[in-house]
């Protein structure tokens, strides 16, 4: 019994402090997006593991380059210097950063739940992003030279997957204060936005395949989805017991 008014009293604490939307279309939303995330990204991860996907990588990532001279991407210099600043949106130092720096405001509010959910939810998925890249064991692209330097392998993209997950967490954190519909929307899309740009500058630079970005931002949304998932089943949980408790 002590055990489990413990379990309850964290579960409490976790939830406290911030709602996570609607009760009945959350669930069934972020299920789906769980759902078709690691569908997405088993399917990818197959055909990279069987060598089907090889030429059609080789396609897109040469697609980003001038025809003739591999070794050139397209664009101005000042394009390519910019792709290689966004890049560093999805390292692993911006990322830990902004964590903190969320976390840290949460903590002043006395919103410790929120922050041990941010810290959780994204620190998981880096975990994660490093077990499938040794896992996996893919080389990164040797077709042209890299314009970032990289220390780890490439299948999945730790920038697009951590990424995804990162900005996803904030974004459900600061959804879950807003109750106008436009201003949830508009803070999805910018996570999404980051996302997408991080991803496509991966492969802009020459350190990843598509295929690679392709199933981070896949497992990434899973990812996010599932601990948004986690945390609104707490939250109903917990605000079922506060009730309960209000009428005894």
């Amino acid at each position: 019994m002590t055990k489990y008014l413990q379990s309850e009293r964290i579960m409490g604490w976790l939830a406290k402090g911030f709602r996570t939307g609607n009760a009945h279309r959350l669930p069934v939303v972020l299920f789906a997006i769980l759902t078709l995330g690691v569908y997405v990204f088993i399917e990818i991860a197959e055909e990279m593991a069987e060598g089907e996907i090889r030429r059609f990588d080789e396609m897109l990532f040469l697609s980003l380059r001038v025809a003739g001279d591999p070794s050139t991407p397209l664009g101005p210099p000042w394009f390519q210097e910019t792709a290689v600043e966004i890049t560093a949106i999805g390292g692993y130092p911006l990322i830990i950063l902004t964590l903190a720096a969320v976390a840290g405001f949460f903590i002043v509010t006395r919103r410790y739940g929120a922050a041990a959910y941010a810290v959780l939810s994204v620190g998981s998925g880096a975990l994660l992003s490093q077990t499938l890249k040794q896992y996996y064991g893919r080389p990164r692209p040797d077709l042209v030279d890299h314009l970032d330097t990289v220390h780890t392998l490439s299948f999945p993209s730790g920038h697009a997957l951590v990424t995804t997950v990162a900005y996803l967490t904030i974004a459900s954190l600061v959804i879950g204060f807003l109750d106008d519909r436009r201003a949830r929307v508009y803070v999805l899309f910018v996570a999404v936005f980051v996302a997408f740009i991080v991803g496509f500058s991966r492969v802009y630079v020459g350190v990843h395949w598509p295929s690679d970005v392709a199933a981070g931002w896949a497992l990434g949304a899973a990812w996010a989805s599932l601990s948004w998932l986690i945390l609104h089943v707490l939250h109903l949980r917990s605000r079922g017991r506060i009730k309960l408790e209000s009428t005894s």
